[in-house]
């Protein structure tokens, strides 16, 4: 240190001190603005960009809660679409158990018709096929009773009787 205070020149302090100003002098008039403009620069940027991404920020908050709206609609209508399905199936379904109830009646009037007739007709054709039979069995009674000629008179007679007593 003594070295230095031993060697102090004032002149080269002089011009180092004058060379020093005039190279902040230069400085400042052609590279502090240009700097401090970038400087600045760079300072509205970063602030334009953080401006940005909180716009940003509330932009995607909105559409986060417009898409959460939007699905709770969607869920509502599918929730009234399933419910409305749900009613026209168990209406469908009723209708259809309606018209196979009418069907099924219209069928058993039906068998049950088809059966009378059918009864009717073998009935008729058991008549038929009794008083046959039973016209068949008295003529053979009547021709074993009737052989002989006394038989036939002595019928005659009764037959006789029995008109004259009405």
């Amino acid at each position: 240190m003594e070295k230095l205070i031993n060697d102090f020149s004032f002149g080269l302090f002089f011009w180092q001190t004058l060379i020093f100003l005039l190279l902040v002098f230069l400085l400042r008039k052609f590279a502090w603005k240009p700097i401090l403009d970038a400087v600045n620069e760079r300072e509205e940027g970063i602030k334009n960009a953080l401006l940005s991404a909180e716009i940003a920020k509330r932009d995607m908050q909105n559409l986060k809660s417009d898409n959460e709206k939007l699905l709770a609609e969607a869920r509502v209508e599918r929730d009234v679409i399933l419910k409305e399905a749900r009613e026209i199936k168990d209406k469908i379904v009723s209708e259809a158990k309606e018209e196979a109830q009418v069907q099924a009646g219209k069928m058993i009037e039906q068998a049950k018709a088809a059966i009378n007739s059918e009864k009717n007709a073998a009935m008729a054709d058991l008549k038929n096929q009794v008083s046959s039979l039973s016209i068949e069995i008295a003529e053979k009674v009547l021709r074993s009773e009737l052989a002989d000629k006394a038989s036939q008179t002595k019928l005659v007679e009764k037959m006789l009787g029995d008109v004259k007593l009405n």
